[in-house]
């Protein structure tokens, strides 16, 4: 017998860490594809290598090929499996070790930097030795600060491209070796020294010409500004991936098994260890554990979370149960069909994972504009030292004009241009309860011309309640007081809204039949409640007033519960899922920013068109199930829509994810807030306009602030080229940028909501 080695194994992937924008994901990717019988995509945005390759190619090939590349990577455990899902503890992110020490070099570097700028930039400031002062605060910040800039560009030097690192590492190493040279073999480091401000450079041939002036606060700050920037984006990519942990958590992490049978005695053991076949207890206010069919017990499962449906579904033996729905009422004995990632829960995880990679394929907007602007800015500086030399005006005029060239290119402005936007933008966003992904949601934004609405918990309450009372023969505090006692000894979500809040009586003889009602005497009195046909099966009658109130209620989607008693039935308790009162406004406020509302739900047709009528919305999609949701998305898109997807469930979640925006509410699940690009916090729809408005407006300054980043350097590059700016001029100009670009950022904070 022989092995096909060229077989193709299981899909691999990798978590990759050290990437800094687009290019990184491109060459991890060519050196992975470089290896025999390998195929592999990298995305830069989620971090992550997708990998199929032969048998033959190990896990440790696969990691040494990236490490050769100048990175890390560490394999990627299936979501939804029993590892990810023990790695995932409590729901909660892990430390990212990366994270904190790009945090901890921000600090330091904010630290040092700040009275290295002061001092620069005050002449009053600066005391005898002010300029060795400066360098023994900056040196750090340039060379350890500023170190995995300087890392990258030496990695894309070996391999032979350039990156926004490598000018900011060129522009740094630049301004601080100046400065050292300045200090060391010019008069910069003479006591007593001060800043001089030249708008044209020295052109006379002394050995000090043009070595007066020291950059140690362009070199600090260029690094300080880019390390903010950096770490906000870090922080934001690495909150992507939390709604895969929040997904495991959902699941139950201990079962109670039965081994011996339905009768046997209870064991108590890790969700890991149940295999299909095994029997297992749910409790009422019990986790289901895994996919399963019910063996014995009624109950009503909430599987809201799940699918939608806001009514709790009565079950019983022979239904099939879905793994993390609750129990709300008896006991169940499940036999255990499907677990680990063949479960519903743990597909719904690869939808998520599968959208969040598949939308995440847009570069960001500076990053476009690098691919070239970086290399032009090299070779312009390398050309001007070139033909000062070759012109002979000497090597310090040469050498002045390229540092100008490469410190007025310098990318402070445009490193700032889209995080001081975005902490503004955010800021004041989580000021009105809207919570911004990062930029690459406000772009989304601006093109959105469709919004797909949940409708359970997001254009209704999602909680059961008491709407209506219709009394027939009997007064109505008395259809209330008989209700509530007989549904006072249920747990069933109906039951408790027509108990909630009203006086009951006493109640003995009760009986409870799944699904249809339940009966009981209240006061001595027999008395019946649930379904008409489960009181017309106990010989009542049922008046022409009341089944009309029954008929009316099940027209607008409500659930109507008949009680009665003597004979006859005396009232009809409307119980539905009530619409948010703002809901209305929202939709129209979504209509007035150019965008088209869908109703989509797993409720059923009836309920959800009534809904939509109240709210105004026309077209309606019901009982779609969280992979058809999905699908719904994908498929607007590929006719050309862009959507965006408001929803609060876990049922939302992947379709949340694959969306050009997904907008979850505050008020629902861990999950789908996680999976999502804005996040309303108080659940108010009307704040989903607002939100809409705010990313836009946050988007348009971004805009701004980079057109105006690069239209500085395009109108005094020249000059700089020319000889005509000097060195400190140009590092003033980059100052001056970096100052408009925070203060027309800060025009956000004055952003209002519609009244």
């Amino acid at each position: 017998m022989t092995t096909d080695t060229t077989r193709p194994g299981p899909m691999i992937e990798l978590d990759i860490t050290g990437m800094t924008c687009a290019s990184c994901a491109n060459r991890i990717e060519r050196k992975l594809n470089k290896l025999d019988g390998v195929s592999a995509t990298v995305n830069y945005a989620t971090e992550r290598a997708t990998v199929t390759a032969p048998v033959t190619v190990d896990h440790d090939i696969l990691l040494g090929t990236v490490a050769a590349a100048g990175y890390n990577a560490t394999v990627r455990r299936p979501a939804g499996t029993a590892e990810s899902e023990s790695d995932a503890g409590d729901g909660r992110s892990a430390p990212d070790p990366e994270l904190r020490a790009l945090r901890d070099r921000l600090v330091w570097a904010v630290i040092l930097t700040v009275p290295v700028i002061a001092v620069a930039m005050v002449p009053a400031l600066q005391f005898e030795y002010w300029q060795w002062a400066s360098l023994t605060l900056a040196a750090p910040v340039a060379t350890w600060g500023a170190w995995p800039f300087h890392r990258a560009a030496w990695t894309n030097l070996r391999h032979g491209t350039s990156t926004m690192d490598t000018l900011v590492s060129l522009g740094v190493l630049a301004a601080f070796g100046w400065s050292l040279v300045a200090l060391f073999w010019g008069t910069a480091g003479v006591p007593g020294m001060t800043h001089p401000f030249d708008p044209i450079p020295d052109r006379g041939d002394g050995p000090a010409s043009g070595l007066g002036d020291i950059y140690l606060e362009t070199a600090a700050g260029v690094t300080t500004f880019l390390l903010a920037g950096r770490y906000f984006e870090k922080r934001s990519k690495r909150r992507a991936g939390d709604a895969l942990r929040a997904l495991a958590d959902l699941g139950a992490h201990e079962v109670a098994v039965l081994p011996h049978g339905p009768d046997g005695p209870e064991t108590l053991v890790p969700i890991a260890r149940l295999v299909p076949g095994d029997l297992f207890v749910v409790r009422p206010g019990e986790k289901v554990a895994t996919d399963g069919e019910v063996v014995s017990g009624h109950s009503a499962v909430d599987a809201s979370m799940l699918t939608g449906e806001s009514v709790p579904v009565e079950v019983g033996p022979g239904d099939e149960v879905v793994g993390a729905t609750v129990n709300s009422a008896g006991r169940l004995v499940v036999r255990a069909t499907r677990v680990g990632a063949d479960t519903h829960l743990a597909q719904l995880a690869r939808l998520v994972e599968d959208a969040q990679a598949g939308k995440a394929k847009a570069q960001r907007l500076a990053d476009r504009i690098s691919g070239f602007f970086v290399p032009a800015v090299i070779a312009l500086a390398v050309g001007t030292l070139g033909f000062w030399l070759g012109a002979g005006a000497g090597r310090e005029i040469a050498l002045t004009a390229a540092v100008a060239v490469l410190i007025i290119a310098c990318p402070c402005a445009l490193g700032l241009a889209t995080p001081t936007a975005l902490m503004v933008g955010t800021g004041r966003g989580a000021q009105l309860g809207i919570l911004i992904r990062g930029p690459e949601v406000l772009e989304a934004t601006r093109a959105v011309d469709i919004v797909v609405l949940d409708k359970t918990g997001t254009v209704t309450t999602g909680d059961m309640r008491l709407a209506e009372v219709v009394a027939d023969g009997a007064s109505e505090d008395d259809v209330r007081r008989v209700a509530a006692t007989l549904e006072s000894a249920s747990e069933h979500p109906i039951a408790r809204a027509i108990a909630a809040g009203t006086p009951t009586g006493t109640l003995t003889e009760f009986a409870n039949e799944p699904g249809l009602g339940v009966t009981g005497a209240v006061d001595g009195q027999g008395a019946v409640i649930g379904r008409p046909a489960f009181l017309t099966a106990r010989g009542l009658t049922i008046s022409d007033t009341l089944a009309d109130a029954v008929s009316a209620a099940e027209a607008r989607g409500a659930t109507p519960v008949v009680v009665g008693w003597s004979g006859r039935a005396h009232g009809v308790l409307v119980v539905a899922d009530t619409v948010k009162e703002s809901s209305a406004e929202a939709v129209r406020r979504l209509r007035a920013l150019g965008l088209s509302p869908v109703l989509l739900t797993g409720d059923n047709e009836r309920t959800a068109r009534a809904v939509a009528s109240e709210v105004g919305i026309a077209d309606v999609r019901a009982g779609v199930l969280p992979a058809d949701k999905v699908a719904f998305v994908r498929g607007l898109q590929e006719r050309g829509r862009v959507v965006a997807m408001v929803g609060d469930g876990v049922n939302d979640a992947a379709a949340l994810a694959q969306a050009d925006l997904g907008i979850a509410m505050g008020t629902g699940t861990d999950v789908a807030r996680e999976a999502s690009d804005l996040t309303i916090v108080s659940g108010d729809l009307r704040v989903a306009a607002d939100a809409v408005r705010l990313s836009r407006r946050t988007l348009a300054i971004i805009r701004g602030n980079l057109f105006w980043a690069f239209a500085y350097n395009v109108a005094a590059l020249p000059l700089a080229a020319a000889a005509l700016l000097n060195p400190m001029l140009a590092g003033a100009a980059m100052a001056a940028s970096s100052i408009f670009v925070v203060t027309n950022s800060l025009r956000l904070r004055r952003f209002r909501p519609e009244r």
